[in-house]
This record gives structure tokens, sequence and C-alpha cells, in this order.
């Protein structure tokens, strides 16, 4: 099938790839415009860009494509249009231009987790299990009929760079596996169940403050569902203090936020700190950050 792919960021390259060396031709790539990357306004390429270039594939780039692509894409006349992480709404005049419409790449298991940081959300709230979703791109967001699915197993501690990684892996092959049902007639188009849908919004800096109130649990699931970013934090004497490992321990305790012997209590119990990094210095073990920094009775906030 003749495609325009459009995708962004690095979980959208392995999908790119394996259409690139699939039977099928990628016409051409959508990504977000270019942005300036620090004070010298030197410009970056998104990794989908990068990636398509290196390939010789045609590169657009709208800052609004409903507005400024609708020409573009139906003179390409594609047969198919793959979604992945693109990060714009697609209009319906869009949707109507290829003969089996448009089609995504989702990081969950939906209905649940739609929106746009569906890894990390899982593990903010305690899944044991994702997944990836191909499904048909209709105006609502992550709404359209599912195509195929394909479940994967959330390891205990896994960050959320880590199950990103996972996804990546399996996504290429669940969405080729889906362009072929597609092609030959096969394919199954299952409506949502709008009961058990469910949206989380996009993640903040802010998102990643912990509250020493909370449980460990909920604390733990902080720590590594925002690992790499936004990443864990705390107030530790007026600076950022970064929490990117760490155990729980189930106790009683009197007293939450307090550092003693590595550990900070929290609701339940205490998060033993093992890789942290406080502003200004270089991330690092905890055993090798108490040598420089008395830490004991001190409070986080």
């Amino acid at each position: 099938m003749r495609i325009v792919f459009l995708g962004t960021p690095d979980f959208s390259v392995s999908c790119l790839d394996a259409l690139i060396n699939s039977k099928h031709d990628v016409l051409a790539v959508v990504t977000q415009p270019d942005k300036a990357r620090n004070r010298n306004m030197q410009v970056s390429f998104s990794p989908v860009k990068e990636e398509a270039l290196k390939h010789n594939i045609k590169v657009l780039q709208y800052d609004k494509i409903r507005l400024q692509g609708v020409q573009d894409l139906k003179d390409l006349n594609p047969d198919i249009m793959v979604t992945c992480a693109y990060g714009q709404i697609i209009s319906q005049e869009i949707l109507d231009i290829p003969k089996y419409g448009v089609i995504n790449v989702h990081a969950s298991l939906l209905p649940k987790y739609r929106g746009s940081a569906p890894i990390q959300w899982a593990i903010l709230n305690g899944e044991k299990e994702t997944g990836i979703t191909i499904m048909q791109t209709a105006l609502g967001v992550d709404s359209g009929d599912i195509i195929l699915q394909e479940k994967v197993q959330i390891k205990p501690h896994e960050t959320a760079g880590e199950l990103f990684d996972d996804l990546a892996k399996i996504a290429p092959s669940v969405l080729l596996k889906a362009m072929d049902q597609i092609e030959n007639g096969t394919a199954t188009f299952t409506k949502q169940n709008e009961e058990e849908s469910t949206h989380f919004p996009m993640l903040t800096k802010e998102d990643g403050h912990i509250n020493w109130e909370d449980n460990g649990d909920k604390i733990i699931n902080k720590i590594f569902g925002l690992n790499p970013w936004p990443s864990a934090y705390s107030i530790f004497d007026g600076k950022v203090f970064k929490i990117f490992d760490a155990d729980f321990e189930k106790a009683d305790v009197e007293n939450v936020g307090i550092i003693k012997d590595c550990k900070v209590s929290c609701k339940d119990g205490y998060i033993v700190l093992k890789d942290v990094q406080i502003e200004g210095k270089k991330r690092m073990n905890v055993n090798d950050f108490v040598r420089g920094c008395s830490i004991d009775g001190k409070e986080l906030k």
C-alpha cells in the first residue's frame, strides 16, 4: 500500500522503520515543525524527520495540518495514512483522503488511557499490564474502532523509559499485521466501550512533586512512572531533589517527609532512596550523595 506516515517523537521511529523495510511504499512523512533547541536558536529536527531524511523520504511539516496540509495529502493520493504520536488533531477532510482511511498506533489498551501520556499514566496508576492498540482514527481523541491489540506486562519497578522501549519494540509487528488484515479484507473493527474509557492529561514538571502524605505505593509509582521525565522530586534545603530509584518499606511512622538513614517517611512507611540528584549536581547513588551532604533528620517538602 501507498502510505503517508505521521509521527514525531522517538516512539514513532520504530514503526516508521518497519514500514520503510516492508513491502509497502512510504510516500511521505508528516511531522511537527522544527524547533529552536537552545539560546543560539539552533534548529532541532524531530526524531521522525531525522529518520525520514536518512532514507530520502519526503518530509512535510505544518503548524496546523488541518488548515495547511489538505491539498498536499490529496496530491500524494495515499492508500492509507498511519499516525503514531504525531501531536496534532486531524480533520475529517484529511481522514477521508485515503482509500483505507487513517489508522493510529497507540501505547495503551484502549479504551483505557486515551491521551498523550499513556505509558507514564499506566505506571502512575499501578497497572500490571498495558499494550499497543491499532485503531481506526476518528475525530474524537483515541476513540476510533479497535483493529488489533497486543498486551505486555509491566514489570515491578519498570520505569516509563523502559516500558517505552518495550512497547516501541512490539508496535511495528502489530502495525504490520493490522495493515495486512486491512489490505486483504480480513480486519475487524470493534467499537470501544465508552463506559470503560479513561483519559488522562499531558504531564507537566509540577506533576513530579512528591507529596509525602501519600502512601508508599503511590510515591513509588510516581518515581518510576515519571522516570526519565519529568522526574519525581521534592525540595531539600530550597533545592530540587530528584529521585530516580527507590524501594518501599511498610511501617508505622510519626512524621512524614523526614530523612533518616537514607529513608524518607511517608504515610505508611519509608521510601528507601537509591538513585538521586540534587539541583546543580550530577545524578548519583544515594550513598555517594550522603558522603558529601548531611541529610539525617532533615525534611523533604
